[in-house]
């Protein structure tokens, strides 16, 4: 968001023209706009407010009702921390005994808002100049907490306790963000990480999910998590921080409640000894935090199951077996995939409505939806679910059912 979208804000007027707007409608958005100009407000803060509005309601995934008393960019939004992993965050520094954090790029404050609630006094540091403005703002009730605009590396820790950071993962251009993956090009780098490590400085820091094991440090404890079945981030604890016996974990955060599978080991993929049998029964999809962190192998070992292969994330069991950590569909049918045999079983079935799920195979599940439907009845009302996979050099095309199944947290 450019500066025009925030200054206008930050005035007695902008502020309580902002207040009034409640949950953005794009198709109320004209008629609002119209509303605020006849009253005489500048075309300047009217788009400020209504782009405002439309962030507020979109943010309210991730901060609930504190949404609505929050400044936010666009770009701080999406690496914006969700409040409900924001606090099991602050919890783990609170437990450690922790009272003063410094928040190294602290974005919007998401992650400082909640040390803030546990009472922690918070330093939060951010470089971008508007960002740290619409910080200041969130964390304005909060009277533990300071912002401060600088550089991360630069700032003087000797009187924090404990750091916790959120690097910039996202480099812009006039073209829009675009996100970046080595490690080392994070703002900062993970290098400036393993220094304050080495300081012997309790520290955690979120990274992207996709970080490569090869990337994580060793001594730290690294932990995946999912929320309602989105992988959201990997964060790695050092230090007083980091949990005895434990190098890898998924965290699974949902209606249920929390599950959590771990190893003490690390990742190792010529040591994943699950064992392998056929694609029949129930088949179970891990979830992706489980996938991430290198646990399926645990997972099949877990709940005594199998793998389908060696190099697939797919596991199957003759009997039902609740979990939460992977979601569950009854096997129907296995069939070669061969798109004429898969169209003539589509038709014979009267399927109008396909999922179509993949692992192991190069296919495009949309591409192939095409294919299939294509010519069909316009009548057919049944729907079906497809598997693609690969069984050794054999791909197939699995039919399932999705089972719907109390998953008992663990």
């Amino acid at each position: 968001m450019a500066d025009d979208l925030i200054a206008p804000l930050l005035t007695p007027e902008g502020w309580d023209l902002l207040a009034t707007v409640g949950p953005y409608q794009e198709k109320n958005s004209l008629a609002l706009a119209e509303k605020m100009r006849k009253a005489g407000h500048s075309a300047e803060l009217t788009s400020a407010v209504l782009t405002q509005a439309r962030l507020r309601t979109k943010a309210s995934a991730k901060f609930g009702e504190f949404a609505q008393q929050m400044l936010f960019t666009q770009q701080g939004l999406e690496q914006a921390t969700r409040l409900q992993v924001a606090v099991l965050h602050a919890q783990r520094f609170a437990e450690a005994g922790i009272a003063k954090i410094a928040d190294l790029g602290c974005g919007l404050g998401a992650d400082s808002l909640a040390f803030s609630t546990l009472d922690l006094a918070v330093t939060a540091v951010e470089q971008d100049e508007i960002t740290a403005a619409c910080a200041t703002i969130n964390l304005m009730p909060f009277p533990n907490a300071r912002v401060i605009q600088a550089e991360a590396s630069t700032v003087d820790l000797d009187d924090a306790e404990a750091v916790w950071l959120d690097p910039a993962r996202r480099t812009t251009s006039s073209s829009g963000s675009t996100r970046i993956f080595d490690p080392e090009a994070f703002s900062p780098p993970l290098s400036f990480v393993e220094q304050l490590a080495d300081r012997d400085l309790p520290v955690g820091v979120k990274m992207g999910p996709g970080i490569p094991h090869e990337s994580i440090p060793a001594g730290c404890e690294a932990q995946w998590v999912s929320v309602g079945g989105e992988l959201v981030e990997a964060t790695l604890w050092f230090n007083q921080l980091a949990r005895p016996g434990i190098r890898r974990a998924a965290l699974l955060l949902g209606d249920g409640g929390a599950s959590e599978l771990t190893s003490p080991l690390d990742y190792l993929p010529a040591e994943q000894d699950a064992p392998l049998g056929p694609l029949e029964g129930y088949l179970y999809e891990p979830d992706s935090a489980v996938i991430r962190a290198g646990l399926v192998a645990d997972l099949a070992r877990h709940l005594g199951v199998h793998l389908i292969d060696p190099q697939i994330a797919y596991l199957c069991s003759a009997e039902l077996i609740a979990t939460p950590f992977a979601r569950a569909y009854r096997v129907l049918e296995v069939l070669p995939y061969n798109v004429k045999t898969l169209r003539s079983w589509v038709r014979e079935n009267n399927i109008g409505s396909l999922e179509i799920k993949k692992r192991g195979t190069a296919v495009t599940p949309e591409e192939l939806r095409k294919q299939l439907l294509a010519g069909g009845s316009k009548k057919a009302k049944r729907s079906a679910t497809l598997v693609l996979t690969r069984l050794g050099n054999d791909r197939v095309a699995a039919v399932v059912e999705p089972i719907q199944q109390l998953n008992r947290p663990e």
